[in-house]
């Protein structure tokens, strides 16, 4: 999991800004409340949702139709690509059909309108270059509602550097049949056929920075075979034939982020210097207040080659500048914000801005994204701009825990920048704040509660920003949150399991050093003994440790094919089995059966579901059960005490159809959907959907214990989703 890194690393700082000031030219804001959202249909009467929670990462593009109105197209870099639905104000996710085999594909490297068709789209789409298969290029002549591959397969890294940065893809102005795609890695690609076959341009070849290469092409609209390329770290090169030879400009910026031409043949390119303007052979400098500085998100508006507007880029506190005379004077933006989603504050606003467009159609109306989703001006020309976030439908949040406690909150979630949610409005509606913590607190790898008292909760976090880690416990739910009295420095808790009778007593995981104990709910520290070092955070997704229900001594833990036991709460730890099949990339779940002492179940991805009854000394492997990716236990159906088993995986001679049961061949990296078992995995039904088989990276998986037959499942980059039957029974 080491490619995660890459997301959150170079991603948006979204530090103690989040909570502390707004900018000083930020007025007060109002809220406005949510809608319901869409279905997709499942097997055996299940249907899957997003749990609305309103956005959270980066949002890496936008795109208008110049022929359509309201035909507006977003890029993400890990939760793929949406449309604007006009009519709800709500977005439209275009990649939910891929599955999880196909999980690079929910990354948004580019995309491009064939500007005289609005019915014809293409995307580029893969996460990581090193993923298999590689990113390819898709064309939809529906806008987006289906899609069919083209014959290109490049690597691609839509959560890699630059990603805030350039529009790789583009269709010829002046014959849609001709598109290039600049690669990171590859060069400068070319089709004449719209898209049926490609080329490489083997007369262009650049110094290409490594995992940037080619960031932006784009086409003047006004001369035919006129075109710029935007190659990071060497400069802007133009061609005058369509892209059969190319020249480098002269005195071009080294680094330009985004470039845009104007009606009267003006270049604008914003850089890591200022911005720039190219005009009748000469560049001039025409930074706002003269002074270096890094902007990003560029927009010319189409009907006044001299209206432009710039932003910081790369900023936690980014502003907005404006310009009427083509560069000569700039005015530094006013902006009074009008927030959608309870929960978010001021400066999520000026986090990171990374695109800006007019509306070619609507004057006056611009839009605007950055590192958390979607904002939306109606008068640009106002004093101060009022500007609205539009998330509905954006669900790109990572889950990094999810808990369904018998009690309380239907569902409590960890995420990645935003800390993590008490769904308290339930799953349609936005929640009300965030998980209560420190100002700095960002992520929230795990939630826990004790079986016994399940309002009795620990949270276990901190901030990436400043390696400031600790955790929280809470009495009423997860409603308030008290931080650890105490905590050892330089240290990143992962996974918590609480005492199923003394919520004071929980032990931890910890990134790359031994386990933790506190028997004072967090007052004090001991260190565990007789288990190997944890593993590597944050991004870590797997669940190693889990708590015996019934015996409040016990603890369980799982590591690289062993299974240990902890008899006195977390003192000491003894190795208990030492033979289940392991391989270093298996992707595991460790839980325990509520109300049954000695119940542990484990699931070892490609290599099945294990069951043991005696506390882990031995383990039985369900034969009905080929691939365990995720796993969850939830409440019995009405008069039954056998947990409901639901599992994303694949079940012997199954697949992910509304119920029946056929042959499937599949290869090992294949799943075929998730299934529900009411009689411990002896028998399973589909409840999947192949609308949306949720394949975007799964990273975990939950049931109510509040109501029979709700499922969550998180997912890295497309928030949560929950699965419930049509008419769910009590």
């Amino acid at each position: 999991m080491i490619l995660k890194l890459i997301h959150w690393a170079v991603a948006p700082v979204l530090i103690a800004v989040i909570t502390g000031c707004a900018s000083s030219n930020q007025q007060l804001h109002t809220t406005t409340p949510t809608k319901s959202i869409a279905h997709a249909v499942g097997g055996n009467g299940y249907r899957w949702a997003n749990v609305a929670i309103g956005g959270g990462s980066f949002v890496t593009g936008v795109y208008l139709h110049p022929l359509q109105k309201d035909l507006v197209y977003l890029r993400t870099d890990i939760g793929g690509f949406y449309r604007w639905n006009a009519v709800d104000k709500s977005w439209i996710p275009l990649n939910d059909s891929f599955s999880f085999a196909q999980k690079t594909y929910y990354g948004g490297e580019a995309l491009a309108v064939d500007p005289n068709d609005p019915n014809i789209v293409y995307m580029a789409a893969g996460k990581y270059s090193a993923w298999k298969p590689k990113g390819s290029i898709f064309k939809s002549t529906d806008q987006g509602k289906t899609w069919t591959k083209l014959n290109l397969d490049l690597g691609m890294d839509s959560n890699g550097k630059q990603r805030w940065a350039g529009m790789r893809l583009a269709v010829n102005p002046f014959d849609s049949k001709l598109i290039f795609f600049g690669s990171r890695h590859d060069g400068l690609w070319k089709s004449v056929d719209a898209g049926v076959t490609w080329a490489k341009v083997t007369t262009f070849s650049p110094k290409l920075a490594k995992g940037v290469g080619i960031l932006g092409i784009l086409f003047d609209k006004q001369v035919p075979g006129l075109v710029y390329a935007n190659v990071y770290g060497d400069g802007i090169y133009q061609s005058s034939d369509t892209g059969v030879t190319w020249s480098k400009i002269p005195g071009s910026p080294q680094h330009p982020q985004r470039l845009s031409v104007t009606s009267n043949g003006v270049l604008y390119v914003t850089h890591e210097s200022g911005v720039s303007k190219y005009s009748r052979g000469t560049w001039s400098n025409i930074t706002p207040s003269g002074k270096p500085n890094f902007f990003n998100a560029l927009a010319v508006n189409p009907n006044n080659p001299n209206d432009i507007l710039v932003a910081l880029g790369q900023s936690v506190s980014s502003k907005i500048y404006r310009t009427l005379d083509g560069g000569t004077t700039w005015k530094e933006l006013k902006v009074s914000l009008n927030h959608t989603v309870p929960w978010w504050d001021d400066p999520m606003f000026s986090i990171w801005i990374a695109a800006m467009e007019f509306d070619p159609k609507v004057p006056g109306k611009v839009w605007l994204t950055n590192g958390f989703g979607i904002w939306q001006t109606t008068n640009i020309n106002a004093n101060p701009i009022v500007w609205t976030n539009y998330q509905q439908g954006h669900e790109e949040i990572v889950a990094c825990a999810l808990t369904a406690p018998p009690h309380g909150a239907v569902l409590l979630s960890g995420t990645a920048d935003v800390s993590g949610f008490h769904h308290n409005n339930g799953l349609k509606t936005y929640p009300s704040n965030r998980l209560q913590g420190t100002p700095q607190w960002r992520e929230t790898f795990d939630i826990d509660y004790s079986i016994t008292q399940p309002l009795r909760l620990v949270r276990v976090g901190g901030a990436r920003w400043n390696s400031n880690y600790t955790g929280a416990t809470s009495t009423d739910g997860g409603l308030t949150w008290q931080q650890f009295r105490s905590f050892p420095t330089n240290t990143m808790p992962l996974r918590v399991a609480v005492s199923a009778t003394n919520p004071n007593l929980f032990v931890l995981t910890v990134s790359e050093g031994q386990p933790l104990r506190t028997t004072d709910n967090g007052a004090s520290w001991s260190t565990v003994s007789g288990l190997p070092d944890g593993p590597k955070g944050p991004w870590y997704w797997q669940q190693p440790l889990a708590a015996d229900t019934v015996d409040g001594d016990t603890f369980y833990y799982y590591s690289q094919g062993k299974v240990y036991r902890s008899t006195d709460g977390g003192v000491s730890f003894k190795l208990v089995h030492s033979s289940l099949p392991y391989n270093k990339w298996d992707w595991y779940a460790l839980k325990t059966v509520p109300g049954v002492k000695g119940e542990v179940w484990l699931s070892l991805d490609k290599r099945g579901l294990f069951r043991s009854i005696d506390g882990g000394k031995t383990f039985t492997k369900l034969s009905s059960v080929e691939r365990a990716h995720l796993f969850a236990f939830g409440k019995p159906p009405p008069g039954s005490t056998t947990p409901a088993l639901y599992l994303y995986g694949k079940v012997t001679d199954m697949e992910n159809t509304r119920g029946s049961v056929t042959k499937v061949r599949e290869s090992p990296e294949q799943m075929s959907g998730i299934f529900r078992s009411l009689d411990k995995g002896k028998t399973w039904t589909s409840i999947g959907s192949l609308e949306n088989p949720i394949g975007n990276e799964p990273n975990g998986m939950e049931a109510s214990w509040q109501q029979f037959g709700l499922v969550f499942i998180g997912t890295n980059g497309r928030g949560i989703f929950y699965g419930i039957p049509d008419s769910p029974r009590k």
